[in-house]
C-alpha cells in the first residue's frame, strides 16, 4: 500500500513565531562565537552588535558621499525606473504573444536567446554605453525584471477562456479594447505572481549593477567599505538589502493574496 502524501500539517502563526525566534537565536548565537573565533585575527568578521552600531551610525553620518538612507533612496529610485519600464514593455508584449500567434513567431527566439544572459553578464555592457551615469543600472536592472514580466503576461494570456476571447470577436471589439477589459483582467492572477519574481530579480540585480558601475547608492557604499577594510559597514550594507528586498517582497506578496481572493482563488 503506498504512502499518501497530504502536506504539512496546520502550523498556528504562535508556533511559527517561536520557531522563527529560535531560528533567529540560533543564527545570531552562531555569528557571535565566530565573531568571537577572530578575535585575534584581523577584524574581518564584526560581531552583530558592533555591526548594528555602525548601522546606526551611517543613519545620520555621510559615508562614501551620503548617509545610509541616502544610499538607499539612490537605489530605490534606479529600482523603481528599471522595473516600471520592465513592467510597461514587458506586459503588453507577454500579452500580445500570448493572443497572436505571429507575434509570438517573431518575438520569441529573440527572447529564449536573450533571457538567459545574466543580468551581471550586461554590466560591461551597460558600463561602456553609460558609464556611471542611471542609464547603466537601468539596463541591468531591466534585463532581470523583464523576462519574468513578459512570462507572466505571456502564461496569463494563453490560460484565458478561449470563448471569452471568440466572444469578443464576434461582438466586432477591437483589438485593443480586447486586450484591456478581456485579455489582461483575466491575465492578473498570474501577472501578480510574475512582478513578484520580477521585483527580487530586478532588487538583486541592481546590487549587482551598483558595485561596479555607479557612483552613489547601497551597493556603492558596500564598496567604499570594503576599500577601506570597514566590515561593519559592508555588512550594514547587506542588512539594508536584505530589509528592503524583504519590505518588497512583503508588499507585493499582499497584493497578490489580495488578488486571489478576489477572485476565488484562495
Amino acid at each position: 500500500m503506498g504512502i499518501r502524501y497530504t502536506g504539512h500539517p496546520p502550523m498556528g502563526p504562535g508556533r511559527a513565531a517561536v520557531l522563527g525566534g529560535i531560528g533567529l537565536l540560533g543564527f545570531f548565537g552562531v555569528w557571535t562565537l565566530a565573531s568571537m573565533a577572530t578575535t585575534g585575527l584581523p577584524r574581518l568578521l564584526p560581531g552583530p552588535w558592533e555591526v548594528l552600531q555602525r548601522a546606526a551610525a551611517l543613519l545620520g553620518q555621510p559615508f562614501a558621499g551620503d548617509t545610509l538612507p541616502g544610499h538607499l533612496a539612490g537605489s530605490l529610485s534606479r529600482f523603481a525606473m528599471a522595473y516600471g519600464l520592465a513592467v510597461v514593455v514587458g506586459v503588453p508584449l507577454g500579452l500580445a504573444m500570448g493572443r497572436f500567434r505571429p507575434i509570438e513567431a517573431v518575438v520569441a527566439p529573440l527572447f529564449e536567446a536573450l533571457r538567459f544572459i545574466a543580468p551581471i553578464a550586461w554590466v560591461p555592457f551597460a558600463a561602456l554605453w553609460f558609464g556611471t551615469g542611471v542609464g547603466g543600472p537601468v539596463l541591468v536592472i531591466f534585463a532581470g525584471a523583464f523576462p519574468p514580466c513578459l512570462l507572466s503576461a505571456y502564461r496569463g494570456a494563453r490560460l484565458v477562456d478561449p470563448q471569452l476571447l471568440e466572444a469578443a470577436r464576434m461582438l466586432g471589439t477591437p483589438v485593443l479594447r480586447t486586450m484591456t477589459e478581456v485579455l489582461f483582467p483575466a491575465a492578473i492572477p498570474s501577472l501578480v505572481a510574475g512582478l513578484r519574481v520580477a521585483a527580487g530579480t530586478a532588487w538583486q540585480s541592481l546590487i549587482g549593477a551598483e558595485l561596479i558601475i555607479v557612483s552613489s547608492g547601497i551597493g556603492y557604499l558596500m564598496v567604499q567599505g570594503q576599500a577601506q577594510i570597514s566590515t561593519a559597514t559592508v555588512m550594514s550594507g547587506m542588512i539594508a538589502i536584505g530589509v528592503v528586498g524583504v519590505a518588497i517582497d512583503m508588499a507585493l506578496r499582499q497584493a497578490e493574496h489580495a488578488v486571489k481572493v478576489r477572485r476565488g482563488l484562495s
